[in-house]
This record gives structure tokens, sequence and C-alpha cells, in this order.
């Protein structure tokens, strides 16, 4: 069977979404679920039917989920209302919509932990440092359970 013409193929948008928090790699099949469910909860089956959402591509902290031309926008909300995938809590914040995927790709930014100092003393508590994209630094207390707070003061970030 011969492919269909460019002009006859229907337009497909590609949406870049942030996978909160940090570091979590969702698998492909879930990932579709949840954005499924959240969709069809929203906009009911006959609009999700029409766009047609599909998750296309999961790495570390990033999906792409593709969706017709015209429904990017509902599809777009739809991603907004997930909170789990695989019963692990998640967020998902869109961060450009495009009509490739290679667009996308290089819109995305690693998450790597910070190389100069991956680790730090500091009240004397040892911290693992992590640094995110737009500035974002997290220190995480190694071997506790719970989660502590930290708020610095240019006062303390001038000390070090």
């Amino acid at each position: 069977m011969k492919p269909r013409p460019p002009a006859m193929r229907a337009k497909r948008r590609y949406i870049l979404v942030r996978v909160l928090p940090y570091g979590v790699t969702p698998d492909q099949k879930q990932a579709y679920l949840s954005v499924i469910e959240a969709a069809t909860s929203l906009f009911g089956d006959a609009a999700v039917g029409f766009a047609q959402p599909a998750v296309v591509f999961c790495d570390t902290g990033y999906v792409v989920v593709r969706c017709r031309r015209g429904t990017e926008k509902d599809i777009a909300t739809a991603l907004t209302t997930v909170t789990a995938i695989a019963d692990g809590p998640v967020a998902l914040r869109t961060v450009a919509v495009s009509g490739t995927i290679h667009a996308l790709k290089r819109r995305m930014k690693p998450i790597r932990p910070l190389s100069e100092a991956g680790e730090t003393r500091f009240a004397e508590h040892c911290f693992t440092v992590y640094r995110y994209p737009r500035q974002k630094v997290d220190l995480v207390e190694q071997g506790i359970k719970h989660q502590k707070l930290l708020f610095f003061t240019e006062a303390d970030l001038e000390e070090r």
C-alpha cells in the first residue's frame, strides 16, 4: 500500500513535558496510561479519541507526548492534572510544543549533580548537592529518613 502524500496526512504536534520530581524516569506505557486517564476524565472519550494523544518518548526527567494539531492546548491542560505514574507521585509541566521531536530534544537540559562539589557540610550535617536547570540547587542530607528544609540567606552563601 502506498503512503499518503504529505498534504493528506494528519498534522501532528509534539509536547515536551518535564517530570517532577527531578530524576524520575517513568515507564513509557505507564506514562501513556496516566495521560489517557487524565485526558479522558477531563474532556471525555470523544475529545480524546479526536486528539489521539500518545507518549512517544521517555527519558530521565522528560516525556514527549504526540497529539493532533489544534488539540495541543487541551492535551497540555490534561497533562497538568496527572498526579501519579505507576503509583509514584509526579507532576507534569509543559516545557514546549513543536512540530518535530528533533526540535524538542534540543530543548531538553540534562539534570546533573554539581561536579566541583558533589558533597558539602553545613551545620554539622553532610549533604549531597544537586544542580538543576534554571539554577535550582537541592541539598539532600545523607543517611536520614526525613527531609529537612534549609533556607539560606546571602550572608550564609558568602561564608562558604
